[in-house]
């Protein structure tokens, strides 16, 4: 039988050159390491029961394998939506609601509010929700006013409505002098 670990040398207790102590040499252990694909089949339905929703759905999409073994069926939705309403948050009224697929559920209002999730515009919405994607007391990753604000402006201002805003700043401006002249001259 053959070994791929070579074998452990015995030196002796002093070097033949140096004259000091040598101990026992082992080759290096090999280093793994761990991740969730490694684990057994089980494990990853045993973490996906117990998923939201959200969280379940981008398991999902990560691998192959999670797409077969992750189950984001009518079950999960409905429970998902449920604890929405529990927290007195936003939920899809809408009547393109489809909980038949995924791909169906999360057109309309849902794609909106999985977005709003992701950048943790909910968390904290109410005094003392915390953070509800982490499951934290306090949102650490909720941005300050000015990021939200320039984030706004950058992804629905379009190009004809900045224009438009350009145009409106010299009349703006305008009126302010007509009501200052007004002022000066009375």
């Amino acid at each position: 039988m053959f070994s791929l670990v070579p074998p452990m040398r015995r030196t002796s207790r002093r070097a033949a050159k140096g004259g000091h102590e040598v101990a026992n040499q082992r080759p290096p252990e090999p280093v793994s390491s761990a991740s969730l694909a490694g684990l057994p089949t089980e494990l990853h339905l045993l973490i996906a029961s117990h998923l939201t929703y959200p969280d379940a759905l981008s398991l999902k999409f990560t691998s192959r394998h999670f797409f077969y073994v992750v189950d984001t069926g009518v079950r999960l939705k409905v429970a998902w939506l449920k604890e929405r309403r529990s927290l007195h948050l936003e939920c899809p009224n809408d009547r393109r609601c489809d909980l038949g697929s995924d791909l169906r559920f999360c057109r309309g209002s849902v794609k909106l509010l999985m977005q709003r999730r992701r950048e943790h515009l909910e968390c904290e919405s109410r005094p003392g929700l915390g953070c509800l994607v982490f499951g934290t007391a306090a949102c650490a990753h909720r941005r300050s006013l000015g990021q939200r604000c320039r984030s706004w402006l950058r992804s629905r201002l379009t190009i004809e409505l900045w224009w438009f805003l350009l145009a409106l700043l010299p009349i703006c401006l305008g009126c302010i002098w007509m009501a200052e002249l007004a002022t000066w001259s009375s």
